[in-house]
């Protein structure tokens, strides 16, 4: 199964930032690209009023004409890319949570502005990468140049969904060619009932070998680089490091601060605040 790159695009400029992304994402897999627009106000605005007219409003012809014109930008851009439009009456957030069923990487834009300052609980970003189905990467108008040649940036936890975040993180960065840069966040002082908060100086370079060992194994011609990092603030020093990055990728759940990935903790801390795109590393739902 052939699974789709999907971007969200509503002709904003964060969503046409997106959806260059996502084309080049696609390109690199070899997947096609499915520009969606869920065309109802998250809040309904656009159902129908009157109680006794149960249907739902047609797109507009404006909405459709936005989109070809973005695909026809993006295969102008990109020879061989397949592209695809769909219109969905539903919210844009809830229709890109239920496509990424279906999809290889959803792609959305921020509207956020100073690193993703004010992005509240509920916008779409923030629910897509929350409850994405699929890896899901957020990225916004950048405010400055990402550094040349920059290194794909990972946290490691020793969790499995952090796991799964190294994964990924290495297959991207063979597919840019970049360096691989594995992140542990360790207390200066170690301290603390739970054993991982505990971790320090020692624990963080031991974990941090092991997992590299294993990358390097799965991926011979990549540069991997171990980074211990003290600090007492996952979040915090993660969103620093992401200043130097061309991509942060994170686990969905996991242990120091990853649990549950609400608002507070370090995948979403970072969906609101890096420097740089961030993947959240949810892992595609088996083929239907």
């Amino acid at each position: 199964m052939n699974r789709p790159v999907v971007v969200g695009v509503d002709g904003s400029p964060s969503s046409l930032t997106a959806a260059e992304h996502a084309a080049r994402a696609a390109v690199a897999r070899s997947r096609p690209l499915r520009l969606v627009h869920g065309y109802l106000h998250p809040l309904g605005y656009g159902v129908p009023l009157n109680p006794y007219d149960l249907g739902v409003p047609a797109p507009t012809g404006e909405s459709r004409a936005m989109l070809e014109r973005v695909a026809a930008e993006l295969t102008g851009r990109h020879p061989t890319l397949e592209v695809a439009v769909r219109q969905v009456a539903g919210g844009p957030a809830a229709t890109l949570v239920e496509e990424s069923r279906h999809a290889d990487l959803v792609v959305v834009g921020s509207r956020g502005v100073g690193g993703f300052a004010g992005l509240l609980l509920g916008s779409v970003s923030a629910q897509v990468a929350q409850h994405g189905h699929c890896p899901v990467l957020v990225v916004r108008p950048a405010e400055q140049p990402i550094p040349v040649q920059a290194p794909v940036l990972v946290g490691v936890d020793g969790s499995a969904p952090a796991d799964v975040a190294v994964r990924l993180a290495a297959e991207e960065a063979v597919r840019r060619d970049a360096t691989l840069v594995l992140a542990h966040v360790h207390r200066a002082v170690p301290g603390g009932t739970d054993p991982h908060d505990a971790a320090g100086p020692a624990e963080s370079a031991e974990l941090l070998a092991g997992v590299a060992a294993r990358v390097r194994a799965a991926h011979p011609v990549l540069t991997v680089a171990e980074r211990p990092v003290p600090g007492d603030s996952p979040e915090q020093a993660l969103i620093a490091a992401s200043g130097e990055a061309v991509l942060v990728v994170v686990g969905s759940r996991g242990r120091g601060g990853f649990a549950g990935l609400l608002l507070g903790s370090v995948s979403q801390a970072l969906v609101q605040h890096a420097h740089c795109p961030v993947l959240v590393a949810h892992p595609p739902e088996p083929a239907a």
